[in-house]
């Protein structure tokens, strides 16, 4: 069933079950949304009276998971569901309140869905037994569902991303996603995925139908590296990961620019990479060394330049982790090419200027691309 025959789905059993009044209020909870040029919609309780608020939650929901209605409607439910097709998957983003929910299978009058889910937890927990498991989620983690199966669990007031996987989409996928059902997958691949997960939600607002096809590609790749991380399916998601690794690795280093024990050693333990394949994520910055240290000299330069922080020098240095000033100015001027005291006095712009010493020995078609990656850098 695609994301706008459930809508439809919906709308329609809406309109039969409650009374006439909610209406318009249903045109706004389930009208097509905005939010990108994919197909997309989006589904809010609160466009929902209050008394039939947790109602319309358990309906939205009835496709895959049968909620339990053993609660005071009376109270409402806060409940928004966002959920965009991209054509071999699903993805939805969604808040909710406290609820109990379990499989639709023992149901007769539903034909079963049999996909899997894999769900990343932003806030709260959840709690799930199945025939052969019983496993907790929290945040951070990513949970994999198998819908054709029985089951059933809890999930506190949460917010959670979800991609569903048909089950014959891919046979690889399939073998590998059958292995870790009922499971929350664990190490530095599924932190990963984690963030792919998150930049995926970030970016589907702006991403364009003819994106689909290499959309679909790269989750198929994470989901294989991810969930059977073996060398060969590494090796084929090797674009995506390198992305979306080198982005985590550099929001670590920026959050842990005043840690003195930030170095190589935290990043391959945080990632749960090699030390070689960490070099390699950072040969076009110099290495990771020289990465990290540029960093704090960025932050330091900005301290300096900023006229309301008239702490020492050599305060400063040492926050950064450099051991006296001398070392910091010296590192300071290869770096911007000019000394702290500049900055500090004005006679330096408030934007520096990084050089690119060695682009006339590398290769030409590279050079663009060097100079790029030094400037985010």
């Amino acid at each position: 069933m695609t994301v706008h025959q459930l809508g439809a789905r919906q709308t329609a059993f809406h309109s039969a079950r409650l009374a006439s009044e909610r209406g318009a209020a249903e045109k706004r909870a389930f009208g097509p949304s905005q939010l990108s040029n994919l197909s997309s919609f989006e589904f809010v309780t609160s466009a929902v009276p209050r008394i039939h608020q947790f109602e319309a939650w358990r309906t939205n929901f009835a496709p895959i998971f049968d909620i339990d209605s053993a609660r005071d409607t009376r109270r409402g439910f806060i409940g928004r569901h966002v959920t965009w097709d991209l054509g071999c998957f699903v993805f939805s983003q969604v808040t909710t309140d406290p609820l109990q929910f379990g499989s639709v299978t023992r149901h007769l009058h539903w034909e079963p869905l049999d996909h899997f889910i894999l769900s990343v937890l932003l806030s709260g927990e959840a709690y799930t037994e199945a025939p052969t498991s019983t496993f907790r989620c929290t945040v951070g983690a990513t949970q994999v569902h198998a819908m054709g199966r029985s089951f059933h669990g809890s999930l506190t007031a949460s917010e959670l991303l979800m991609l569903f996987v048909p089950r014959d989409f891919c046979p690889r996928v399939s073998q590998a996603l059958s292995a870790a059902e009922f499971t929350t997958l664990e190490g530095g691949m599924a932190r990963l995925f984690h963030d792919y997960m998150v930049g995926l939600a970030n970016q589907l607002p702006f991403v364009q139908q003819a994106d689909l096809p290499a959309l679909v590609e790269a989750t198929r790749a994470m989901i294989l590296a991810c969930a059977s991380p073996s060398v060969d399916n590494v090796q084929t998601a090797s674009h995506p990961i390198a992305v979306t690794l080198l982005d985590r690795a550099q929001k670590i280093i920026q959050s842990r620019l005043f840690d003195p024990t930030m170095g190589p050693e935290t990043l391959e333990r945080e990632l749960g990479v090699s030390r070689s394949r960490l070099y390699r994520m950072f040969e076009a910055f110099g290495g990771v060394k020289h990465y990290i240290q540029h960093r704090r000299l960025l932050d330091a330069h900005a301290a300096l330049a900023n006229p309301s922080d008239q702490r020492r020098i050599l305060d400063l240095a040492e926050q950064r982790c450099f051991s006296d000033g001398t070392e910091f100015s010296r590192a300071f001027k290869r770096e911007f090419g000019y000394s702290p005291t500049d900055v500090r006095i004005g006679r330096r712009s408030n934007f520096p200027c990084r050089q690119s010493p060695g682009l006339e020995e590398s290769d030409p078609a590279s050079r663009f691309g060097t100079m790029l990656r030094r400037l985010h850098g």
